[in-house]
């Protein structure tokens, strides 16, 4: 089971203060985005925001229970699904970034050489060089199932072999790709913040099947009255504002900025 992460930006106010739940993704929660956007939120708003950092998958379950009032997330396929499905009102656009797949600084399988990310997997498949996967249901999880299809490698058939699964988060997935000198797939953000790099390095990156785009969903008051539509409504409209664009443009590590805010 994944452990709920629970991060309460703001300080604690009376029993009347205004807030919400954001269901949001791991990715999001250890690049630090929230620690840059959401006090500017709150000073602009007053609205204080919970924010429960799972993967993808596990922030759509919790959004369907009904136990959010907004989702930030990055599968869209799955996004579209949960609000062809009565459970959110619509889906917006509101950043990107990119994916990365990220090796030993020695790149035994050859990776650098490739000029795709499936090329790149294929590589790694050939020579059975140890990957590591998140096989958490999370958004980079779903991409990397889908790149491996796209270089015809059933991951399942090698998995506990060359293909390992940590059922964690971003962080910890690094973690143990560093300790095992192994690739990975993770997104930039998230790479970029990580202090454990040990012997890794981005080995492919700029591919255009590696872009990073997340999506915002206000939960459905039809389906669970008890959302805060009004107050979450008011969340959504602050990040497609010019305001919340350009704190997202802000946020930056060593210089480089992390998202970039759809138009």
């Amino acid at each position: 089971m994944l452990a709920a992460v629970v991060f309460l930006v703001g300080g604690e106010g009376a029993a009347e203060q205004a807030f919400i739940t954001l269901a949001s993704t791991t990715s999001t929660q250890n690049s630090g985005l929230f620690d840059q956007i959401l006090p500017k939120f709150k000073a602009a708003s007053g609205i204080s925001v919970r924010v429960v950092a799972v993967g993808t998958g596990a922030a759509l379950r919790l959004a369907r229970k009904g136990d959010a009032d907004v989702l930030l997330v990055h599968h869209q396929p799955s996004e579209d699904a949960f609000v062809a499905a009565g459970f959110g009102v619509a889906r917006h656009p509101v950043m990107y970034n990119d994916f990365v797949i990220i090796g030993p600084a020695g790149d035994p399988a050859g990776v650098v050489k490739a000029t795709t990310a499936t090329a790149a997997l294929e590589l790694i498949a050939k020579q059975g060089e140890a990957f590591v996967s998140r096989g958490d249901d999370s958004g980079t999880h779903k991409r990397e199932l889908s790149l491996w299809a796209e270089a015809g490698v059933d991951v399942a058939a090698h998995s506990g072999t060359w293909y390992r699964e940590t059922g964690s988060g971003m962080g910890a997935t690094l973690n143990t790709a560093a300790a095992m000198d192994a690739y990975t797939l993770s997104d930039r953000g998230t790479w970029l913040s990580f202090r454990n790099k040990q012997r890794l390095k981005i080995v492919s990156q700029g591919d255009g099947n590696l872009r990073n785009q997340y999506g915002v969903i206000l939960v459905s008051p039809r389906r669970h009255p008890h959302v805060k539509f009004r107050l979450g409504q008011r969340f959504i409209d602050w990040l497609l504002s010019p305001a919340g664009k350009a704190a997202i443009a802000a946020h930056k590590i060593n210089g480089q900025q992390l998202f970039f805010p759809n138009r």
